[in-house]
């Protein structure tokens, strides 16, 4: 299992698949999606509105009719790359101390701190 560059709660951009060129109001770069979800051991991450999938769903107490739910499936993260907080692109992540000994994630293009 190795250590993965996105966390919950991280705004992402699709690099491939479905969603790739969703565009947002920048115009430049795509419109960044948040992450639900990871999962680590799959190397994968749920992203909100990315990989929609329809389950089937059968009867139940609280469903009696059944029927179809869209939602989102897990992506692999290698096709995930996290939002420059200044530019709003793509950029790649490197890890930084601080003077108190404590570790940072740095966006390697602006070198701002990703939070």
């Amino acid at each position: 299992m190795r250590k993965l560059h996105i966390k919950k709660g991280d705004m992402v951009l699709v690099l491939t698949g479905k969603s790739k060129d969703k565009r947002g109001t920048n115009g430049k770069y795509p419109s960044p999606h948040k992450v639900l979800k990871i999962l680590v051991s799959e190397e994968r991450a749920i992203v909100e509105g990315v990989n929609i999938i329809s389950k089937s769903i059968k009867p139940t107490a609280k469903n009696p009719q059944g029927g179809f739910v869209k939602k989102e499936a897990p992506i692999h993260v290698s096709n995930l790359s996290l939002v420059d907080p200044k530019s709003g692109g793509p950029t790649r992540v490197a890890i930084r101390e601080t003077e108190n000994g404590e570790k940072i994630r740095v966006a390697k293009k602006s070198g701002e701190e990703i939070k």
